[in-house]
């Protein structure tokens, strides 16, 4: 058994209700320039909470261009105009504003500004040579986590694939996190984010590469996000959102540090290819291969169970992880996660293209008990009946 591990988080965190307007004051301590390269999308400005953060820049001398061609399931495309648009402005700094797709793809649009060509040139690890734009992360939801992680999943277009680029250096230098962002998400935002945060958790918790600092991040996100998954989507108070929008950040320290899993693969898959919202993708097929994993490690997923708060006190292993996969669906019904064959758009005859795109993903060996192309296969198979 191999028990060594690294942990390394270069992204500083500043944290809190109302944050967000001393936006300008910390992006200072993250450039000596003044060109600011502000990365969101037209829902995110439209609400007005990209206006804020601009504000806050002007006020601190920054000069900002505006770049809000975002879409979900971040296209290769978008990112690749971005990176140009951004090398044209001179950018000293990328500031990003919105949820995961607006954060992966400043991350991608850093790393062409400085690299040049296309973004699927650095698909997989260690491909970036050299320090990319500054890059200051700021979620309006609480779900990708991934203002605290070293990867961006960005669509090829052309492959209709999700492809990940993952390097240390692709760590934002800043995360301002402010809760009251979430305040005016629409319900279904909230619970598909939300999952996705805690999707994030159990799979950084059970997954093969799992270790000691990631697991405590992992438990504490669990603790945090299924309590208060359905005061969130019903409006919650301040300390739902609150605990919503902490609990994603621990969940993204645990999986860039450990990895995720089948959940993963298969979302992504689907996003891959239908363009299905990735929150919408993992919450769908969360509780189903959480069944699977948990019969190769009871133990583990009992853990989850309790840290998630359900009340497992005299249960075995077994029955624990039974009581987890049986709340996760209770979860998921309750807060209107869709199911996988109310997508009208899915086609039967694409399942097997499916699987194996799930199969060749780079976290298939992470998860916890090992999964095969007629796996993945069968639990498409399986989620689509019901």
């Amino acid at each position: 058994m191999d028990t060594s591990f690294g942990f390394y988080l270069p992204t500083r965190i500043e944290a809190g209700c109302g944050i967000l307007k001393n936006s300008g004051a910390l992006v200072k301590g993250v450039t000596g320039g003044k060109r600011v390269f502000l990365v969101t999308d037209r829902g995110v400005r439209a609400a007005g909470l990209a206006g804020e953060v601009g504000d806050s820049l002007s006020r601190e001398g920054f000069d900002c261009l505006w770049f809000d061609q975002v879409e979900p399931n971040p296209k290769d495309r978008d990112c690749e105009a971005g990176g140009e648009a951004a090398r044209q402005f001179k950018a000293d700094v990328i500031v990003a504003v919105g949820g995961g797709s607006v954060l992966d793809s400043a991350k991608a649009i850093a790393v062409l500004q400085t690299h040049g060509g296309y973004i699927r040139d650095y698909e997989g690890r260690g491909r970036i040579t050299r320090e990319i734009t500054p890059l200051v992360a700021i979620p309006t939801t609480a779900g990708t986590g991934s203002e605290v992680t070293r990867s961006a999943v960005i669509t090829d277009t052309e492959r209709k694939f999700k492809m990940t680029v993952k390097d240390v250096g692709m760590a934002p230098r800043l995360a301002i996190v402010d809760p009251d962002t979430t305040r005016l998400l629409p319900p279904a935002t909230k619970a598909s984010t939300g999952m996705d945060a805690l999707v994030h958790a159990v799979e950084a918790f059970t997954c093969r590469p799992a270790n000691p600092m990631s697991d405590v991040m992992a438990l504490a996100a669990m603790g945090r996000i299924f309590p208060s998954l359905r005061a969130a989507v019903q409006g919650g108070d301040s300390g739902a959102r609150y605990n919503m929008m902490i609990g994603s950040l621990l969940a993204g320290i645990a999986f860039s540090h450990a990895d995720v899993a089948a959940v993963h693969c298969m979302a992504e898959a689907l996003g891959g290819l239908y363009d299905t919202p990735h929150g919408v993708a993992n919450s769908m097929f969360f509780p189903m291969v959480t069944a699977f994993n948990a019969q190769a490690d009871p133990e583990k997923h009992a853990r989850a169970a309790e840290a998630c708060g359900l009340p497992v006190a005299g249960l075995s292993s077994a029955g624990a992880a039974t009581m987890l996969v049986q709340e996760l669906g209770k979860l998921a019904e309750d807060i209107g996660i869709p199911s996988f064959r109310s997508l009208d758009y899915v086609k039967e005859a694409d399942f097997e293209k499916l699987a194996e795109a799930s199969y060749v993903n780079g976290s298939t060996p992470s998860n916890c008990r090992e999964i095969t192309r007629e796996d993945y296969l069968r639990l498409f198979r399986e989620s689509f009946s019901g």
